[in-house]
């Protein structure tokens, strides 16, 4: 159960960060609330994960998880770069990810 608020945390913490773009972009106040509202799910389950999940994995799985994601909405969504190194090193992050789960009791 741990695990998977960890993870549907870092989802969170990457609609976060768009709203921070929606700002930028001009959507302010749809910006705001999308920004409020999935940094306060995204801190919430982070909490909640953390009550068994050591903090150095936990705070580095939602990290990860929340690089990996901004990294691809903004691939999807504005137009970044594609490039093939971007590409690698994303699935290094990935890879990263999975391999403190595995290590981690």
């Amino acid at each position: 159960m741990s695990w998977i608020a960890l993870i549907i945390a870092g989802l969170f913490e990457v609609v976060g960060v768009t709203g921070i773009q929606m700002i930028t972009k001009g959507q302010k106040y749809v910006g705001f609330a999308v920004l409020i509202g999935g940094f306060l799910i995204s801190f919430t389950l982070l909490s909640i994960a953390m009550d068994v999940i050591p903090l150095g994995v936990a705070y580095a799985v939602w990290t990860g998880i929340g690089t990996v994601g901004s990294a691809l909405v903004g691939m999807i969504f504005y137009n970044e770069s594609k490039g093939r190194l971007r590409l690698v090193f994303i699935g290094l992050v990935i890879i990263a990810i999975v391999g403190l789960r595995l290590v981690s009791n």
